[in-house]
């Protein structure tokens, strides 16, 4: 065991050389922790922030998703109503199959009449929570939308509401 210095043994030049060497034979020891100390918290706030972008990635490819099959839903319905609800109801399926937690999403549906060689285009909006990053401080919701268009078919028709009195009488 080695004792410390004091005292005028201290101060003669034999003691200072003694220490100083002792002081380079053990270099860095304790500076591991020190440099954990500092690094970790980077690290976590580098992973929390990985986090932050693959919730805002994946949230904006199941919007993408979801207004795709509402376009193409609505470009097959046959009346400008009954497409609106089928772009709807696969938006909001869409969104709750692939587990999205948005909040209020928002379906907005422009069938341009549904006429033929027209387009559908349909845009899914909502609010990505973010409130348990905290650590990042980031603002609490981020609003995320995605627009996709479906072309309708040149050669469909569309329902006028005329029926055929032939099937009616052929069930007969």
């Amino acid at each position: 065991m080695t004792r410390p210095i004091s005292g005028a043994r201290a101060s003669s030049p034999r003691n200072r050389t003694r220490w100083n060497r002792r002081r380079r034979e053990r270099g860095d020891a304790g500076s591991a922790p020190v440099e954990l100390a500092v690094v970790v918290p980077l690290l976590v706030m580098l992973l929390l922030f990985v986090v932050l972008c693959g919730r805002l990635v994946s949230a904006q490819l199941d919007l993408d998703a979801a207004a795709h099959g509402a376009a193409r839903a609505a470009s097959i319905a046959r009346t400008p109503a009954a497409a609106e609800a089928a772009a709807r109801r696969t938006a909001l399926d869409t969104l709750a199959a692939r587990g999205v937690t948005c909040r209020q999403p928002q379906v907005t549906v422009d069938t341009g009449g549904l006429r033929p060689g027209g387009v559908v285009t349909v845009t899914v909006a909502c609010t990505v929570p973010l409130a348990d990053l905290t650590l990042l401080g980031v603002p609490g919701s981020r609003t995320a939308s995605a627009t996709a268009t479906s072309p309708m078919d040149r050669w469909r028709s569309v329902a006028l509401g005329f029926r055929n009195s032939d099937v009616r009488g052929a069930s007969r």
